[in-house]
C-alpha cells in the first residue's frame, strides 16, 4: 500500500509540474522538457542498472536508435503514433540481442561490451549518410498531432511529454512492484541464488536490458520532436556516462533517484554556467564530492544520516561504559 505521505509528495510534485510552465519563458520551459525526456531514458537504465544489478553503457545509442527511427519514418510520410511504436520494438529487440553477452560476462567486462555497441551504433549514424544523414543529420522534425490538435507549440509539447513520463513511470512501478521486480532485485542479489529458487536467470536479464532499451526508444522518440534535429553527436559514449551518472547520483535501485540524478546532470551545469571556463570542473567536482559523502545517490542522505547518529550513540555508549 502507498502511504499517505508518499500520496501527498506525489500530488505536490505533479501540482508543482502543472503550474511551473506558467512561470517559465521559452527556454526555461525547453529545459524542463528536456528533464523529463532525460528521466524517462534513465528510468529504463536504472531498470537495468540500479534494479538488475547489470553494467550498461549503450543507453544514449538505443536512445539514438529512437530518435532516427522516429525521424526517419515521419519523412518518410508517417505518423508519430506510428513510427513511435516501432521505435520502441526495434530499440527493445536490440536490448534482447546486447543483454546475450550480460549471460556469459560480468561487471566491467560487460560495461565494455555495452560501451563498443554504442560506439557501432555511433559509426552507424555517422557514416550511413543515405539514411541518417550523417554529420548533416536530418532536420525539419515536425511534432506530433493528435486527431486535429497540433502539439507544435511548446507548452502543448511540454504536457503531451508530461502524460508519457507519467505514464512509463507508472507502468515501470506496477513492473516492479510485481513479481518481476522481485525476480530482477534477486539477480541483482545473488544470481546463483535466485536460480536456486527457480528464477530463469537467462530470461530476466535479457528483459532487463530489453525493456530499458524500449524506455531510451521513448526517450529519443521524444527528444527527436523535441530539439527537431538529431545528428550523432548527441548519443555518444559520453551521453551514456551522463546517463550513468544521473542513475548513479540521484540513487541507483531507487525508484525516484533517475528523476533527482536527471536534475542535477542538467539544471546544476546551467546554474553554474557564470563561471565560464570553470562551470564544468565545478560540475564534476561537485559529482566527486557527492560520490565520496553519498556513495548510495542523494536519497540515500537520510540512511546516511541516520548510520552516522547510530554509530556516534554506539561510540558514546562505549566511551561512557570505559
Amino acid at each position: 500500500m502507498i502511504s499517505k505521505q508518499h500520496l501527498a509528495f506525489l500530488g505536490v510534485s505533479l501540482a508543482a509540474l502543472l503550474c511551473a510552465p506558467l512561470l517559465l519563458k521559452t527556454y526555461g520551459l525547453y529545459l524542463l522538457t528536456l528533464w523529463l525526456v532525460y528521466v524517462i531514458a534513465a528510468l529504463g537504465l536504472n531498470l537495468t542498472v540500479g534494479y538488475a544489478g547489470l553494467k550498461s553503457l549503450c543507453h544514449a545509442g538505443f536512445m539514438g536508435v529512437g530518435a532516427y527511427t522516429v525521424a526517419i519514418m515521419m519523412k518518410a510520410g508517417f505518423s508519430f503514433w506510428l513510427a513511435s511504436p516501432v521505435a520502441i520494438v526495434i530499440c527493445f529487440a536490440l536490448g534482447l540481442v546486447i543483454g546475450f553477452p550480460a549471460l556469459r560476462v560480468q561487471l566491467h567486462y560487460l560495461g565494455f561490451a555495452t560501451l563498443g555497441f554504442n560506439l557501432l551504433l555511433v559509426l552507424f549514424f555517422r557514416n550511413e549518410e543515405w539514411l541518417t544523414g550523417g554529420t548533416f543529420g536530418i532536420q525539419n522534425i515536425k511534432r506530433p498531432e493528435f486527431l486535429g490538435f497540433s502539439f507544435e507549440g511548446n507548452l502543448a509539447f511540454y504536457f503531451l511529454v508530461l502524460a508519457v513520463t507519467l505514464v512509463t513511470g507508472i507502468l515501470l512501478a506496477l513492473l516492479l512492484r510485481s513479481p518481476w521486480g522481485r525476480a530482477f532485485a534477486a539477480l541483482r542479489d545473488n544470481p546463483i541464488r535466485a536460480e536456486s529458487t527457480g528464477i530463469n536467470i537467462t530470461a530476466y536479464t535479457l528483459m532487463s536490458f530489453a525493456i530499458g532499451a524500449a524506455y531510451a526508444g521513448i526517450a529519443g522518440a521524444l527528444f527527436a520532436t523535441l530539439v527537431n534535429f538529431i545528428e550523432p553527436a548527441p548519443f555518444g559514449i559520453a551521453n551514456s556516462l551522463l546517463f550513468l551518472m544521473m542513475v548513479v547520483v540521484g540513487g541507483s535501485g531507487r525508484f525516484y533517484g533517475p528523476v533527482l540524478g536527471a536534475a542535477i546532470a542538467l539544471l546544476l551545469p546551467e546554474l553554474l554556467r557564470d563561471l565560464k571556463d570553470w562551470y564544468l570542473a565545478v560540475f564534476g567536482l561537485v559529482v566527486v564530492l557527492m560520490m565520496i559523502w553519498l556513495p548510495g545517490g542523494l536519497l540515500s542522505l537520510r540512511e546516511t544520516l541516520k548510520l552516522a547518529k547510530a554509530k556516534r550513540n554506539a561510540k558514546l555508549k562505549m566511551e561512557g561504559l570505559v
